[in-house]
């Protein structure tokens, strides 16, 4: 049975308060000065295999008589970013309804839920998170009632310095009703001494460090805003509607757009506070001077490859990956074969460069659950072999390219190897389509840490020997820059690959709860 929480909902309770009351009483035995952790750091949290995941995807929908709908089928085409919660909020002009809960958006909103979320107005969100009562809680949008009135967030990253601006405003005497760093936000305006609610927002959003894509809404308004850094993609997109006003929407990705037959207008520009009311769509820059650092793991495996992240088409960034992959790398072989799914289109810039035979080698069952939510490592292994086939008959006796996105910790690699090798592969050479990962990330994307990195730890031959491939390469940080060039002049973030980071960032060790350490 699926979990939900509603808040603001008519005839139906709002225990928010007893699950908040019970979490924060749990942190305060756990540590006497409990500071929230963001999901993506968690141990147990993290995935256990190759890939890295991204934390969640947020939209927004103003001026549509079915704004819930809407938001549902936009999360929808999200689902990708995150996997285990999902949220929408609504509002009518008078009231701000919210409804939540663990697991897919389609298990959560079903038509009889879907119904409970009149209004024009809609933000929605889908999430990576832990388990229990404390992560239905955290699950968003969150909504709070504050001094400046009703207001519905929904974040995509993490902050770096929330532990201190939630020690301050605890201080100042906030009450948290959750662990999220996204409600540090809501917190941070209700505590502004600025003059209106879009002064006060601004202030809160120069006074916050890290990675930020917002969606915010009140009960009459609705406002979108990007780090001024612009770590994370957000959209702006425009519906028509007959005999009524064009609906605006926000999303995290354009792919949602084509879902709603929306147009695609613009990116929220990094440090761009946009707001939507009956007056149309003003704007307005919070900050400015400071350098853009988009991730550019969005382009390498985070977004749909049908989406437009940062001015440029994945589809294009993936393809050129391959090919130039296949220059710096090439090796004399017979077939190219990917990774499904994300392996597939730098494979076909690979098998194109090289002029190669591309083959789906290794088909994907696509109705298994991701692997590192289960708790035993035996399990764990049998959930690779139950994702992934090979066909025999494509790799028989042939010299195979293997092309995915990136290893992690190599385990999964190392199974994907053995099985293409066991499936009768004569040799069997991976290509990864971007850098060794050496770093944690600490803006939203849920890494291991460093120590439990393969590439940080060991050399290109010590892991290609690890994962036992004849040969291995990995796409040069050149080689990558180089494949996602727009001529827009947009700076990325590689710190995942580097070391070198855009922020000050606080070690992980440093912001987790003492309990939570052992």
């Amino acid at each position: 049975m699926t979990r939900r929480l509603y808040q603001g909902v008519p005839d139906i309770a709002d225990v928010s308060d007893l699950i908040g009351a019970a979490s924060h009483c749990a942190n305060t035995r756990a540590s006497k000065n409990p500071i929230p952790r963001p999901c993506s750091l968690i141990p147990g949290a993290v995935a256990a295999g190759d890939k890295l995941h991204e934390e969640c995807g947020v939209v927004a929908i103003y001026g549509h008589p079915n704004a819930a709908r809407e938001a549902y089928l936009a999360l929808y085409a999200l689902q990708h970013r995150g996997q285990e919660s999902a949220g929408i909020a609504t509002a009518d002009g008078a009231h701000l309804a919210n409804i939540k809960g663990m697991g897919l958006v389609s298990e959560i909103f079903t038509d009889d839920v879907i119904a409970k979320l009149p209004g024009p107005m809609a933000i929605g969100h889908t999430r990576y998170s832990t388990t229990g009562d404390s992560a239905l809680l955290n699950a968003q949008p969150i909504r709070v009632d504050s001094t400046r009135g009703l207001i519905a967030i929904a974040h995509n990253g993490n902050l770096v310095n929330l532990g201190n601006l939630r020690t301050r405003l605890e201080r100042d005497g906030a009450y948290f009703q959750t662990t999220s760093d996204s409600e540090i936000i809501v917190q941070l305006i209700a505590h502004s001494h600025a003059g209106t609610l879009v002064d006060c927002i601004a202030d809160s959003l120069s006074q916050i460090e890290g990675a930020f894509s917002i969606v915010m809404m009140t009960r009459d308004r609705i406002f979108a805003a990007r780090d001024p850094r612009g770590f994370r993609p957000l959209s702006i997109g425009r519906m028509k509607q007959p005999d009524a006003p064009d609906a605006i929407v926000f999303a995290s990705e354009s792919c949602a757009f084509d879902l709603l037959r929306a147009e695609f207008i613009r990116d929220v520009l990094p440090g761009e506070l946009v707001m939507v009311s009956e007056d149309g769509l003003t704007s307005r820059q919070y900050a400015t001077g400071i350098p853009q650092s988009s991730c550019i793991f969005e382009h390498v495996y985070f977004a749909r490859p049908d989406s437009r992240i940062f001015g440029r088409w994945v589809q294009e960034s993936r393809d050129e990956m391959g090919r130039q992959l296949a220059r710096e790398s090439g090796v004399p072989a017979d077939v190219v074969v990917p990774v499904p799914d994300s392996g597939v289109t730098a494979a076909l810039g690979y098998a194109e460069e090289s002029g190669l035979p591309f083959r789906l080698g290794l088909i994907r069952n696509h109705y298994v659950g991701r692997t590192f939510i289960e708790p035993e490592q035996r399990v764990r292994d049998f959930g690779v072999r139950l994702k992934l086939n090979p066909v025999r008959n494509l790799l028989v006796g042939k010299r195979v390219i293997l092309i995915d996105d990136s290893i992690i910790r190599g385990t999964t690699s190392r199974k994907i190897v053995r099985m293409v090798r066991g499936a009768g592969a004569r040799e069997v050479h991976l290509r990864i389509s971007c850098p060794p990962t050496i770093s944690p990330c600490f803006y939203g994307v849920d890494t291991p840490r460093k120590q439990d990195l393969i590439a940080a730890n060991n050399s290109i031959e010590q892991i290609r020997q690890f994962i036992e491939a004849d040969s291995l390469a990995y796409l040069s940080l050149e080689g990558l820059l180089a494949s996602v060039r727009n001529g827009h002049n947009v700076g990325y973030c590689t710190a995942c690959y580097t070391g070198v980071y855009p922020t000050e960032h606080i070690d992980v060790e440093e912001i987790l709860p003492a309990a939570a350490a052992l």
